[in-house]
């Protein structure tokens, strides 16, 4: 890859909750040759992990609901149903923050995780990646209010049958891609998921 691109110069934007860097590149054209100069800004955001808590035993899934900026500001509900989510802080191990987060934000301590896939959120303009994994949780006595009071997280949690929060979806009522990616993989997978997990 490095033979075929070509950073110009890059230089720090903004810097606060999250950066945004502006890029000047060229790369190389499919029908050979190089580009001309591109100038893009570069949302970054960080790496983040997600996890589907599912119980196979009760064929149920944990699902959280908490207020999201970007929502109100693109006019959708700013209270999303979301999966457990985090970014993964420098030197820290991809499972151990998807257990953490499972914990801190549902308290669910998930078992065996399996690895959904990686996948960008948004290519054209921001860097931020998305590790998504299904997690094993035994959800009898989840739910409630859960988050840190010191990151200001109000986090709402409910046990929901795989069937309803699948219905949710196909009637459009869930609103963000993670979600929604999870909980299309766990309809392609449910059955092998309960084999599995039995």
């Amino acid at each position: 890859m490095a033979d075929d691109v070509e950073i110009i110069d890059k230089s720090l934007r903004y810097k606060g909750f999250f950066e945004i860097v502006s890029y000047r590149f060229r790369h190389r054209l499919f029908a050979g040759g190089w580009s001309g100069e591109i100038q893009r800004e570069v949302f970054e955001r960080g790496q983040a992990v997600g996890v589907l808590p599912y119980d196979p035993a009760a064929d149920a899934v944990v699902l959280i609901e908490q207020f999201r900026i970007g929502a109100l500001v693109a006019r959708m509900a700013p209270w999303q149903t979301e999966i457990v989510a985090g970014i993964i802080e420098e030197g820290e191990k991809i499972e151990d923050v998807a257990r953490r987060e499972a914990e801190e934000e549902a308290g669910a301590a998930v078992g065996e995780l399996i690895p959904i896939f990686r996948y960008l959120v948004s290519p054209g303009g921001a860097s931020e990646s998305v590790q998504l994994y299904c997690g094993r949780v035994d959800s009898r006595g989840l739910g409630g209010f859960h988050g840190l009071a010191d990151e200001n997280e109000d986090i709402r949690v409910w046990v929901q049958s795989a069937d309803d929060a699948l219905a949710a979806l196909d009637a459009g009522k869930i609103g963000n891609a993670v979600t929604i990616i999870a909980l299309q993989w766990l309809a392609l997978n449910r059955e092998r998921l309960r084999t599995l997990w039995r």
